[in-house]
C-alpha cells in the first residue's frame, strides 16, 4: 500500500514481544508481535487504551503457535497522536488495521477488539472481508451505547479542550508511577495524554460513524465471536446480543462480568482460542 515505510525498531523486546513501526499516510503506527508462523490473529485495544491490554491474551495465543500482533491505533499509545480531528474515525483505524497486514505481508487473519477495537474488527470486515479469516469482537459499541459514551467521554472532551492543565497534571504523576506491572502499565498508559491530540481523538470517533449500520451487518459473512456481558451501560449486553443476531456466522458468549477476560481470563481466552484454532481449520 502507498505511504508504508519500515520504521526502526522502537524498543527492543516488550514481555517477550518484539516491538516495531511502520509508517502509513505520513503517521507512524507501533506494534507488537508475539510468537511466529503463519496463523496470525492481530488484537486491537479500546478507547484511549493501548496494545499493552492484550499483550496477556496474545502471549497466551502465542503459546498455542499463533503469530499476534497487538496494534497502537493513531492517536494511542507509542503512535503518533496528531492534533486535527479529521485524522481519527473507526473507519479509518480499520484502514490502519488493513494497512499493517500489508506492511506484515499477511494475506489473512483473525482480527480482534474490546470497545473501540471491536467496531474496529468489524470496519474491517466491511472494508476487506477478503484479508480476514474470523473476527473477535468484544463489547462492541452499537446503537444502545451511543447516549451513555457521550455521557462518558464529554467530559474528557471538555477537560482536553478546556482544562488541558488538568490532562497534564494528570499525565505527570502517571509518569512517575513505577512501571512492571501489568495492569499498572495499562492504567498509565491511559492516563498518559496529550490534550489537543486527546480532544481531537474523542471528537473525531464521537462525531464519525461508531459502527456498520444494522443492513450492512448483515452482509459480514466472516466467521465472527462475539463476546457481551451485563452491567455495563457503554457495553450494553443488548449490543453485543443484537450483533450477534445480525452477523450471519456469528457465536456469541456470555462473559460474567466486563473485567473477567482482564482478571479471570481462563474461560473465556480458551473460547477465543478454540474460535481462532477453527478459523484456520476451516
Amino acid at each position: 500500500m502507498d505511504g508504508l515505510l519500515i520504521v526502526m525498531l522502537t524498543r527492543p523486546l516488550e514481555t517477550t514481544g518484539l516491538a516495531a513501526a511502520f509508517t502509513f499516510e505520513g503517521h507512524r503506527l507501533c506494534y507488537t508481535e508475539f510468537g511466529t508462523g503463519d496463523r496470525v490473529v492481530v488484537l486491537a485495544h479500546g478507547l484511549m487504551f493501548t496494545r499493552r491490554m492484550h499483550a496477556p491474551l496474545a502471549r497466551r495465543l502465542a503459546a498455542d503457535g499463533f503469530r499476534v500482533i497487538t496494534l497502537d491505533l493513531l492517536g494511542h499509545g507509542d503512535s503518533d497522536r496528531p492534533r486535527e480531528s479529521w485524522h481519527y474515525s473507526i473507519p479509518a483505524f480499520g484502514d490502519q488495521v488493513v494497512a499493517l497486514l500489508d506492511h506484515l505481508d499477511v494475506g489473512r487473519a483473525v482480527v480482534g477488539g474490546t470497545s473501540l477495537g471491536a467496531n474496529v474488527a468489524l470496519e474491517v470486515a466491511v472494508k476487506a472481508p477478503e484479508r480476514l479469516r474470523g473476527i473477535v469482537v468484544e463489547m462492541p459499541v452499537l446503537d444502545n451505547a451511543i447516549v451513555a459514551g457521550l455521557l462518558a467521554f464529554t467530559p474528557l472532551l471538555f477537560a482536553a479542550r478546556f482544562v488541558p492543565f488538568g490532562v497534564q497534571a494528570v499525565a505527570k504523576v502517571a509518569g512517575l508511577v513505577p512501571r512492571g506491572s501489568q495492569w499498572v502499565d495499562v492504567v498509565t498508559d491511559t492516563l498518559d495524554q496529550q490534550p489537543a491530540s486527546m480532544a481531537a481523538l474523542l471528537h473525531g470517533v464521537f462525531f464519525g460513524r461508531i459502527a456498520p449500520p444494522r443492513s450492512v451487518r448483515g452482509r459480514i459473512e466472516v466467521p465472527a465471536l462475539v463476546i457481551g456481558h451485563q452491567r455495563d451501560p457503554i457495553h450494553p449486553f443488548g449490543d453485543a446480543d443484537t450483533l450477534a443476531g445480525d452477523l450471519p456466522n456469528a457465536e456469541f458468549v456470555q462473559a460474567r462480568s466486563p473485567v473477567e477476560l482482564r482478571f479471570d481470563p481462563q474461560r473465556l481466552t480458551a473460547a477465543i482460542l478454540d474460535f481462532v484454532r477453527r478459523a484456520y481449520r476451516s
